[in-house]
């Protein structure tokens, strides 16, 4: 019998090992931001004109952003969810190329789409009209690489609706405009949440695309993630100060999702 027990605590060690050398490994880089980082040049560092630019115009877009997608993906997503048409795979397989490829091949994507001898834009450039390196590229080039993270979410929230209750509401004389408002998105509304908290900070945390298709202008288009990349040049407290705040709400966007799901699931059970 101790022979037998010797067996099985050896992979029982083996998991321990793998397990503690797991979570040390993504644990120590982030501590190491909070332990390079002293109280006092934290607080000088924040007040830092580039700094606070870049906070400022990262969460202006950011937040843009989101409702963009709110608005324009929540009817793609639903009609994606019920509804079967001709190509809906491919389209499926379109809103979600985002996620996988390269950020730096999507802002040059955006570049030759939109740029001023991009396909539409160098017809908008006919009207002086600038989409490149500017505020709105920031915009355009999260929500592409963030949108997904919500369409998906929102489509598996409305698939998951049973569909019972909106029979119910149109029999009572609900149109579907009105059973969807008032119905479909309460039922879903932890999932378009926990979508749209994951696609903000998708968009908060957005390099390779905006800096091929919007650039690295300070207050224009310098948003935080391209803040750390320019202040490592020559201000390590600056970059610090930046991931350390982009850290702090990485985990709290993990937290209330975990917290929203975890919700959605009592309920389910419920």
């Amino acid at each position: 019998m101790r022979r037998v027990g010797k067996l099985y605590s050896l992979p029982a060690l083996l998991v321990i090992l793998f397990f503690g050398l797991i979570v040390l490994f993504i644990a120590l880089p982030i501590l190491s931001l909070f332990i390079k980082t002293s109280p006092d040049s934290f607080l000088r560092s924040l007040d830092a004109p580039f700094v606070l630019d870049a906070l400022r115009l990262s969460i202006i877009t950011s937040v843009v952003t989101m409702l963009i997608v709110i608005i324009f993906g929540t009817p793609v997503a639903f009609v994606n969810a019920r509804y079967r048409y001709p190509g809906k795979e491919l389209i499926d397989t379109i809103i979600d190329l985002p996620v996988v490829i390269p950020p730096a091949v999507a802002g040059i994507a955006l570049l030759m789409a939109f740029g001023r001898r991009g396909v539409l834009g160098q017809y908008l450039n006919l009207f002086d009209v600038t989409i490149a390196f500017t505020t709105v590229a920031v915009i355009m080039a999260q929500v592409f690489v963030a949108s997904p993270f919500y369409i998906r979410q929102a489509r598996t929230s409305f698939e998951d609706v049973d569909r019972s209750y909106e029979h119910a509401a149109r029999t009572l004389g609900a149109t579907p405009l009105r059973t969807f408002v008032l119905v479909t998105v309460p039922i879903a509304l932890n999932g378009l949440i926990s979508g749209a908290i994951m696609t903000w900070a998708r968009a908060l945390g957005e390099f390779g695309a905006t800096i091929m298709f919007a650039g690295n202008f300070q207050g224009v288009t310098q948003t935080m993630p391209l803040a750390i990349y320019t202040a490592m040049q020559g201000d390590l407290d600056a970059s610090l100060v930046l991931s350390i705040i982009l850290v702090i709400i990485s985990f709290a966007v993990i937290a209330a999702v975990k917290i929203l799901t975890r919700r959605r699931l009592i309920h389910d059970q419920n």
